[in-house]
């Protein structure tokens, strides 16, 4: 059986979703593999979200492993100075050593960064194949999924999208695993990229900040794809339509490396429903 490894922080209602929607794929068939473990960087009686999310692992009997980073990080005192210029301060890197020996006995295909929100090693990436969702199409912007949208209207784009990458040290930049793309233009868009049009986009950010009708039609277009494209892609991974190879190259069933699989006629027919 296909073994996922899941990485999260557990601090909301967005991270019980993730999971929950998983699970259920998992259990109707849609996707044959098994979720390995559940490693949070959290514990009980830190926040009341992760404890409901503990709970939840808990109650889907899930191999749940827990270390908290902030407990971590004050029992080592100060950050010390690394004598070499890391991306991350030394703590950091010997929290993730901690983590990999706490989850030794398990061996995952793959593993999912969902709502988990400490960078990752690269101790840590190179052990894993860790794959994490980023609100944009391959090669558009950066940043938070408020940062894309924001550079999206200021650029003019006429397509955004959703993808999976493969977890680097380097934040957002992994070779990307599998994505969907969909156009934001055409209806029902363009009357509200009329009704923005000529004014500069520090006026409506505050005027109108997320408010803007354009910014959450935008939001709400990409955030019905990302559950569908996290399922599609463990789905894609466990019959072997898409792996990674040892030396962290994405390649098809084939062997035939890609950069990425494009799911979006499988993505945008499972949202067609709901938008």
């Amino acid at each position: 059986m296909y073994q996922l490894g899941w990485f999260s922080t557990g601090r909301g209602k967005g991270s019980r979703g993730l999971l929950q929607a998983v699970q259920e794929a998992i259990s109707s068939g849609e996707i044959e593999a098994e979720i390995a473990f559940v490693f949070c960087s959290r514990e009980y009686g830190e926040t009341e979200a992760t404890d409901t999310f503990l709970k939840m692992v808990e109650d889907y009997h899930i191999p749940l492993v827990t270390f908290s980073y902030r407990k971590f990080k004050s029992k080592i005192g100060p950050a010390v100075s690394s004598p070499k210029e890391e991306a991350l301060p030394a703590w950091r890197l010997d929290y993730d050593r901690e983590v990999m020996a706490r989850l030794e006995s398990f061996h995952p295909d793959l593993c999912v960064l969902a709502g988990y929100m400490l960078i990752v090693g690269p101790e840590m990436c190179q052990k894993y194949n860790m794959l994490n969702l980023h609100p944009a199409a391959p090669g558009g912007p950066k940043g938070t999924w408020q940062e894309v949208i924001w550079q999206l209207i200021e650029s003019d784009a006429h397509e955004t999208g959703a993808m999976m990458h493969l977890v680097t040290p380097e934040l957002d930049r992994g070779p990307v695993v599998t994505y969907c793309t969909f156009p934001i233009r055409g209806e029902p868009f363009d009357q509200h990229w009329e009704e923005i049009k000529g004014q500069p986009l520090e006026k409506i950010k505050q005027e109108q900040g997320e408010d803007n009708a354009l910014f959450k039609l935008i939001r709400q277009h990409g955030v019905a794809r990302e559950l569908p494209l996290i399922i599609t892609t463990i789905q894609a991974f466990s019959q072997g339509k898409v792996r990674i190879t040892a030396d962290k190259r994405v390649v098809d069933a084939e062997g035939r490396p890609i950069h990425g699989y494009d799911l979006s006629a499988e993505i945008n027919k499972k949202v067609s429903s709901v938008l």
